[in-house]
């Protein structure tokens, strides 16, 4: 049950950030995709919803599965963040945490994946 609440927490706030600092999140959004700002918004969006959905017994499985969709979704977002080495203050701006960022994305998947039983 910890787990799953850590979980939520993480995806609640996250997705809140996505609202207060939209520009940070334009940025890795790569150029080839249309409307930039507005996935940040529907990304947001998507990750406050399921880490409300996690909480809930009745929609913790359909949470779990859509935000294991949402985060191979923005797997391209990471990627294009490394690549393009996005200049970001503090660690997020360091190649490193950019690059390392990416494997990370399997564990987050794992951890909503376990919440997709009954």
């Amino acid at each position: 049950m910890t787990g799953r609440i850590l979980l939520a927490i993480l995806f609640l706030v996250s997705g809140c950030l996505h609202f207060i600092l939209p520009e940070t999140y334009r940025k890795i959004v790569p150029p080839t995709l249309p409307a930039r700002l507005g996935l940040v918004y529907i990304s947001g969006a998507a990750e406050i919803l399921g880490g409300l959905g996690l909480l809930v017994p009745s929609t913790r499985r359909a949470a779990a599965w859509g935000l294991i969709a949402l985060l191979i979704a923005v797997f391209p977002a990471n990627i294009y963040m490394a690549i393009a080495h996005l200049r970001f203050p503090g660690v997020m701006g360091q190649s490193w945490a950019q690059w390392t960022r990416l494997p990370l994305q399997l564990p987050l998947i794992y951890w909503a994946w376990l919440y997709t039983k009954s």
